[in-house]
């Protein structure tokens, strides 16, 4: 897997019109990983895409009306069969993490890029997509040395009470190991 122009070549492309210039371009030192379905608990479709590119349509579910006004993006997302999908480049600021805090450091979208997993809190993650979400992130500590493993963060540690993704079916132990497996 391969990071060139800020965009991972292996990624489907789908641009999301919410993002906007980070303060420094080349700050790039956070991981956030979180969990995404839409409908909640339901995987499939493509709801995330029209989420993320302003389309969500809010008839097609109840849930949409709640949610169909939000701006939000991130950088990267995996279906459950592993699929990878971009919709910001990573010298952009996505909108994924809102009000957040890493080590003291406040409004985390600035120097983070954001890697939505397509899943729900209580509902284990597919192999698919740990091996995967190891392969971007290698690319990833490639690319940008100012993430290292141990600015790999869940979106809960960043905005605890506020968010709780990925939640307690993902397995940090399991992703940890088969990150430094690849690294040897």
């Amino acid at each position: 897997m391969h990071v060139h122009a800020h965009r991972l070549l292996q990624a489907r492309w789908q641009p999301s019109p919410n993002c906007d210039a980070r303060p420094d371009p080349a700050d790039i030192t956070l991981l956030v990983i979180h969990g995404i379905s839409l409908p909640p608990g339901e995987f499939g479709g493509a709801h995330v895409d029209a989420l993320f590119g302003n389309c969500l349509e809010a008839a097609a579910h109840p849930y949409f009306a709640a949610i169909q006004h939000l701006r939000v993006s991130a950088h990267l997302f995996i279906d459950r069969a592993g699929t990878l999908t971009q919709y910001v480049c990573f010298d952009r600021r996505a909108w994924h993490a809102g009000a957040s805090v890493f080590a003291g450091r406040a409004a985390c979208n600035d120097y983070s890029i954001g890697v939505e997993l397509e899943g729900a809190d209580e509902t284990p993650y597919t192999a698919a997509q740990y091996a995967q979400l190891c392969a971007v992130t290698r690319a990833l500590l490639s690319a940008y040395p100012g993430i290292t493993p141990e600015r790999i963060v869940g979106h809960s540690d960043i905005a605890p009470g506020r968010k709780t993704d990925p939640g307690p079916a993902f397995d940090w132990a399991h992703f940890r190991t088969l990150l430094a497996a690849a690294q040897e």
